[in-house]
């Protein structure tokens, strides 16, 4: 029988309502094996996360201030679950472990982690399977970094001996049991590795939407869904700002082609995006396939004179930028130019230093400063092979009477990225998507 590992995120176990779909959607299909939930998120838009409660508290804590409003707003939320869903469990026990820890001085990271943990209780016993606690099977370095071998063997080994299991994501501990939350991420990395080290068939991640759209639904009204996408197309459109699922979860499972779907805890008959590795998919793709893209960047232009003669020219730049704890987004390089694209939040407080280094350290003939740029990226395997994509792109833009500011392609011909100003990033994206749709 395959193994199916399956994520499911907070607004997907908000309430108990969502609870119950969850169970249905795991008792439908017995292959569902391993379970990994998030921490209950909002029930409507004036609702509060939990975890942003927790962190409340922890915050409160550290001030001197009492937690027990915001603390009773936590436990209220978790005994109406457990209530409603007519559970013989003792949650109050495991939430007065929590409180008192906290006003012991508990770290932020544990302060965090408890949504999760308190939802895995619930969830294991309203499904019948067996709760394992993700400090056990997922082990960190005293730096904070996954110990990816570590968690590997505990996973599989622990797992093992396990038919059922609900293992909370976000979460695991250092090797003297602290308390560790992935920086970024969160239960969706959890439930890749859960997938990797058992070698699944197949790794749900279960969220309120029904898989990736060809564009931004705020942008672009109804945009076609997505049925299938490889692995590098979804970096591709992650990096560029498309958000479902954090590009931090794709790799465990993409070392060992292990498919995830994205599905719909809302609308579980949806078929969903299929992620999968570059050979497993057969039909032919189409020219692209999907549009995503970034506001608030600023490019650096540095000219020289025989600058592609000059060694080490962009290396002395990349280094200016390390100095200042900075990643640029794009190079786009000509014989004598050079451009930086870098967003605001990594130039901010320092472009004038910035600038002021690259005139001591690399003498360029000229430096100009273009600021308020967006990046609109078009992505997709069908367009190495199909003639005229790039000027169906420029023409689009130029149509809609918007100037293009930078132009670049990968060597792999999967993605065409294309700078414009801030103000014309929606219609940009509008432009384009009519263009092939």
């Amino acid at each position: 029988m395959s193994t199916i590992v399956t994520k499911f995120g907070g607004s997907s176990l908000a309430d108990a309502n969502q609870f119950k779909k969850v169970k249905d959607i795991i008792v439908s299909n017995e292959e569902r094996k391993y379970v990994i939930p998030s921490a209950p998120g909002k029930r409507n838009s004036k609702d509060s996360k939990i975890t942003d409660l927790l962190y409340l508290c922890h915050a409160h804590v550290s001030t001197g201030i009492s937690f027990d409003e915001v603390f009773n707003h936590i436990k209220d939320r978790y005994c109406g679950i457990v209530k409603d869903l007519n559970l013989d469990f003792n949650i109050s026990k495991h939430l007065d472990i929590v409180k008192n820890d906290l006003e012991e001085g508990a770290s932020s990271d544990y302060a965090a982690s408890r949504g999760e943990y308190l939802n895995g209780l619930i969830l294991a016993n309203y499904l019948g399977f067996e709760f394992v606690d993700a400090k056990e099977v997922m082990i960190f370095n005293d730096d904070g970094s996954l110990d990816s071998e570590a968690t590997n063997l505990a996973l599989n080994s622990k797992l093992s001996k396990i038919s059922k299991a609900v293992i909370p994501g976000f979460y695991g501990a250092d090797k003297d049991g602290n308390i560790i939350t992935f920086s970024r991420g969160g239960s969706d990395i959890t439930g890749a590795l859960v997938a990797a080290s058992i070698n699944a068939d197949l790794y749900e991640n279960w969220t309120d939407v029904s898989g990736f759209l060809m564009a931004d639904p705020r942008i672009i009204k109804n945009p076609k869904p997505i049925s299938k996408i490889t692995y590098t197309e979804l970096r591709e459109l992650s990096y560029m700002g498309a958000s479902v699922l954090h590009e931090d979860a794709i790799f465990p499972v993409r070392e060992i082609g292990i498919p995830i779907n994205i599905k719909n805890t809302n609308k579980p008959e949806d078929e969903g995006t299929f992620i999968v590795k570059d050979t497993d998919i057969s039909t032919k793709p189409t020219t692209i396939t999907g549009i995503a893209g970034k506001k608030d960047f600023t490019v650096i232009s540095i000219t020289k004179a025989s600058m592609n003669s000059e060694l080490g020219f962009c290396r002395k730049l990349l280094s200016i930028l390390e100095q200042h704890n900075i990643s640029f987004e794009n190079m786009p390089s000509g014989i004598d130019t050079v451009c930086l694209v870098i967003s605001d939040s990594q130039l901010k407080h320092k472009k004038e230093s910035v600038v002021d280094e690259i005139k001591r350290t690399c003498n360029p003939d000229t430096i100009e400063i273009h600021p308020n740029l967006a990046m609109i990226a078009t992505v997709g395997r069908g367009m190495a092979k199909q003639r005229g994509t790039a000027a169906k792109i420029f023409t689009a833009l130029s149509n809609a009477e918007i100037n293009i500011r930078m132009i670049d392609q990968g060597s792999s011909e999967m993605n065409i990225l294309v700078g414009i100003e801030n103000d014309n990033f929606e219609k940009g994206i509008s432009a384009i998507y009519n263009a092939f749709n």
